[in-house]
């Protein structure tokens, strides 16, 4: 699976497969580039080979300028109502994904690629990204769960200014935010995340799969819901070929061989 429709090209190496959003010169969305960003995801998430994705741009400079505002022109409610729940659809694959997912952001980061980011499992930067949500200056939010995301991941004080301001952050402040979780130098981005995705696509994607369901979906659930979720989850899990091949694997001493 490697070739590039309109706006996004998609590649895998080592298991690791890229999504990079391709549309020069700032890859600002529109609704045919949500609709290949959606089956583009559903097609990695179900392509064998590929054992973690990565969300990425293939813009130098640009990870995403948001929406390409001539779209909203004159939409109303219905049309904002179609293309929000596009969006979620996108969301929904992302969160349910039984693969880690990585975003890989360079440069101006901002609007809806950025927001797709936040569903991803870690988010490396480049040493220069500003990261922000400027939807406040046209008068709108950021609709791709964004505001539930966002509150989750960095708490709600800090997410309502971020939200309130639609100012740019730089990358330091980001990290320290949580908003990213690595910094990386420009040059070195891509290698880093191929490396870290490299690292991951070694280990049980089957146990890979069970730790995102019960942080990602568990999390979301009452304390007691998600311990009956994770309790679900390990009882599945010791019926795997991964778990019996683990435990055989460690008391023998040697390398385990994952299915």
């Amino acid at each position: 699976m490697t070739g590039t429709t309109n706006v996004v090209r998609h590649s895998i190496t080592a298991h690791v497969g890229w999504l990079e959003f391709d549309r020069p010169p700032v890859n600002a969305f529109t609704r045919q580039m949500v609709e290949e960003v959606h089956d583009a995801v559903a097609a990695m998430l179900a392509e064998p080979q590929a054992r973690v994705v990565v969300l990425a741009s293939a813009v130098e400079r640009y990870f995403s300028a948001g929406a390409d505002l001539n779209v909203f022109k004159g939409m109303t409610s219905q049309g904002m109502r179609a293309w929000a729940a596009r969006c979620h659809d996108i969301v929904r694959l992302l969160r349910n994904s039984p693969k880690p997912l990585l975003a890989a952001i360079n440069g101006t980061a901002v609007g809806g690629g950025l927001e797709m980011t936040l569903h991803c499992d870690l988010r490396f930067a480049a040493t220069d990204a500003r990261l922000g949500q400027p939807e406040i200056n046209i008068g709108f939010i950021p609709p791709i769960a964004t505001t539930q995301a966002l509150a989750r991941l960095i708490g709600r004080p800090r997410a309502i200014r971020y939200l309130y301001e639609g100012t740019l952050v730089r990358a330091e402040e980001a990290l320290r935010w949580g908003l990213v979780d690595e910094l990386v130098a420009p040059g070195e981005l891509r290698a880093q995340v191929q490396a870290y995705g490299e690292m991951l696509a070694a280990k049980s994607s089957t146990a890979l799969g069970a730790i995102r369901r019960t942080v990602t979906l568990g999390g979301g659930m009452s304390f007691e819901d998600g311990m009956t979720y994770e309790l679900e989850t390990a009882a599945a899990l010791a019926d795997t070929g991964d778990f019996a091949e683990g435990v055989d694997a460690f008391l023998s001493k040697r390398p385990p061989r994952w299915s």
